[in-house]
């Protein structure tokens, strides 16, 4: 069985990373096809040395474009590296044009797909990730779903069958491998000089929150009065996307201090640490929801209702200052059943082993990947 795996931006070497370890770890050959959907070079490489994983065998250098021109540069290099090295089965993630490129260069190629994290609906196709997600899905020929949730969707919409896996979140392998050590490791608060529960934590980097400069500075207002009225001061790694017009926006923000995008561990150290996560991240709604933080998600719907349920999260679609406060508040306030519905860290294990199953006939079940750094209050 010969593998390739198809990736391109942060997020998704997080959630591949599991399933790579395994690979190196037991000897399954694989090819990694870097798109550098994300084109910061320091910052790629340092995810990888955190994850002790060789680099990419082949980097395509996409970088930043419209959607079009993005994956017409994606497929015109993913399409000779599949022919060259003829793999068994592509492997892609979630919902980014890396993972959609990945999807069809394999099936215009006659490879199978298989798509971690399969399932996920917003039911919201303005945004590109939805779309995304929904053409993945209906190409592959392996769906495996972080939840029963995901496997009831995508049978509405006639995909069903022996290849469709309930195997848990692979984002959950890393937070429970990694989150106890990024905790006692990260050198983060000491660096920024923070205390633990004394401020928040911001991502943003959509574009229904970000591509219109003037609903991004209402939002950055709401949130610099968030901060204002409970006394901390909001901690905000920028994303790349975001470009000069975004950080004149934030330079007249007392409360929102602005830093260099920062590792997988010592982001994990920040969720741990944090008051409260502001975020319109999927990912980072899972991550808060796994290590128990409690999160207000920027946005009007989110594709991870089940991080809503524990309590521990809530939608802010408004951009109002007041809404904003009142929902803070309100979340501080809420009782919270804390549980993990998103795996319980052996995600890799079950994927592999399914296509151990399909390739080879066979299934290894050896794996040695371990959690259990941050405790799992309700397994898979």
């Amino acid at each position: 069985m010969h593998l390739a795996f198809v990736l391109g931006t942060r997020p998704e070497i997080i959630k591949l990373s599991s399933l790579l370890a395994a690979c190196v770890r037991e000897g399954v050959p694989y090819t990694l096809i870097h798109t550098n959907q994300h084109y910061d070079a320091a910052m790629d490489s340092r995810f990888f040395e955190e994850f002790e994983l060789p680099a990419a065998e082949f980097n395509l250098g996409a970088g930043s474009a419209s959607a079009g021109i993005q994956l017409g540069r994606m497929l015109l290099g993913i399409q000779p590296v599949l022919e060259r090295v003829k793999p068994d089965c592509v492997i892609v993630q979630g919902d980014t044009n890396s993972a959609l490129a990945g999807g069809l260069a394999a099936s215009k190629a006659g490879i199978a797909v298989a798509h971690v994290e399969a399932g996920l609906r917003s039911f919201d196709k303005r945004m590109p990730e939805e779309n995304n997600r929904i053409l993945l899905d209906h190409l592959s020929q392996f769906w495996f779903c972080p939840s029963s949730l995901q496997a009831e969707l995508l049978a509405r919409e006639g995909i069903q069958g022996t290849n469709v896996h309930v195997v848990g979140n692979t984002g959950s392998d890393a937070v429970l491998h990694y989150g106890g050590h990024a905790q006692q490791h990260s050198g983060i608060y000491t660096a920024l000089s923070l205390k633990p529960d004394k401020y928040l934590l911001l991502t943003c980097h959509r574009p229904s929150n970000t591509d219109d400069p003037s609903y991004f500075a209402q939002l950055m207002h709401a949130v610099d009065c968030l901060a204002e009225a409970l006394d901390q001061d909001v901690i905000f790694p920028v994303h790349p996307r975001l470009d000069q017009r975004h950080m004149d926006t934030l330079k007249s923000k007392r409360r929102i201090r602005t830093i260099e995008p920062v590792g997988y561990l010592d982001m994990l150290a920040l969720m741990q640490g944090a008051a409260l996560v502001l975020t319109d991240s999927g990912g980072m709604q899972e991550e808060a929801c796994i290590l128990r933080r409690r999160c207000l998600i920027l946005r009007a719907n989110t594709e991870r209702p089940e991080s809503l349920e524990t309590g521990g999260a809530a939608l802010v679609p408004s951009v109002d200052a007041v809404a904003l406060i009142e929902a803070a508040r309100a979340l501080t306030r809420a009782t919270v059943t804390w549980s993990n519905p998103f795996g319980d860290g052996q995600a890799y294990r079950r994927i592999l082993d399914v296509l151990h199953g399909a390739f080879e006939g066979s299934m290894p079940g050896n794996g040695s990947w371990r959690s259990g750094q941050v405790e799992l209050s309700q397994p898979l």
